[in-house]
């Protein structure tokens, strides 16, 4: 009898990096009982709202060829600005909330303009707004931590948008909603718009893009403008996680961020990429950083092992396009 030949599409990527997921669930609830709590659900999704926010932004410049690392300090710039206008100048938290919007626009359409149209190297063009955006975080903050209104305060609402407490007190994680739900919608932009098209197009080959006519300039505006937006929403997501935002901090966010996205499917080297692969992949990411102090591993040891992760996706993107050349 022949055999039946497995559906190559069980070997998808974002397939592979759920199973992983699964398997480090299983894993740390079986080496330690105090990961089986309910509380322990909660933090991996505090830290995951904004990071998997983040990494469907820096998808796109990803996709393209390029990087975005300016992510990190701008979510805190993004969120100091808004706090400070609540705090200091009594606005109301849903305008604040728009102002770190625009400010998260501004920055991404800079980063566009540098990259798509001045031609700066991705890597250097983000690097600088990565010290402007650190540096301004500071100076809207006047170099003290800021608080957006905390539960109980005029303008606390925002916070029950990503996690909801019940009459009882029970906590639900409302924002993993909210987030499943981006994920959707940017994965039919990547897929079924020009917007997403042209971004893999120009990641794929950019002079091939070029010559079929492709305003090049334009969608590397718009991948880094998305960027820019979806770390701002990342800003408010990290405002209403945590109590207090530090001026000065966010330079390494963007790792986590950039890292969710590879381990999920978008090439290291441009030209293809997966949204629900980046937002699953981002879950490896909370999962380690999470589980492995409940086994005893400090936070070298969760770098360490993160890198390794990090390593073993990249290389599997390797094997993947010399597999694809030689066909």
């Amino acid at each position: 009898m022949e055999k039946k030949k497995v559906p190559a599409k069980i070997f998808k990527q974002e397939v592979i990096v759920f199973l992983v997921v699964i398997a480090l669930l299983i894993f740390f609830c079986v080496a330690s009982p105090d990961f089986r709590k309910y509380t322990t659900i909660l933090t991996i999704m505090d830290y995951s709202y904004y990071i998997v926010l983040m990494a469907i932004g820096v998808a796109f410049p990803l996709i393209t060829g390029g990087v975005d690392l300016s992510i990190g300090t701008g979510l805190v710039c993004y969120s100091l600005a808004g706090g400070y206008l609540i705090m200091f100048k009594g606005w109301p938290t849903g305008l604040a909330m728009i102002v770190s919007i625009l400010f998260g626009l501004a920055i991404g359409t800079l980063n566009g303009i540098l990259i798509g149209v001045m031609d700066l190297p991705p890597f250097l063009g983000t690097l600088c707004t990565c010290m402007i955006t650190r540096g301004l975080g500071s100076i809207c903050s006047k170099n003290t931590g800021i608080s957006w209104p905390t539960t109980g305060q005029p303008g606390s609402w925002f916070r029950s948008i990503f996690k909801y407490e019940t009459a009882g007190g029970t906590k639900i994680p409302l924002g993993f909603i909210w987030v499943l739900l981006l994920a959707i919608i940017m994965h039919f932009v990547l897929n079924h718009t020009k917007i997403g098209r042209y971004t893999i197009a120009i990641g794929s080959n950019k002079e091939a893009a070029i010559l079929s006519g492709i305003n090049v300039k334009f969608y590397h505006i718009m991948a880094y403008t998305i960027s820019g937006l979806f770390a701002a929403l990342a800003s408010i997501a990290y405002s209403a996680v945590f109590k207090t935002v530090l001026p000065g901090t966010g330079a390494g966010f963007e790792l986590e961020a950039i890292g969710g996205a590879i381990i999920g499917g978008v090439s290291a080297t441009g030209g293809a990429g997966s949204i629900i692969g980046t937002f699953i992949g981002v879950f490896v990411i909370c999962l380690l950083k999470t589980g492995l102090p409940f086994i005893g591993l400090q936070a070298n040891w969760q770098q360490i092992v993160t890198g390794l992760v990090l390593i073993g996706s990249v290389m599997v993107d390797i094997i993947k396009k010399k597999r694809e050349a030689k066909k």
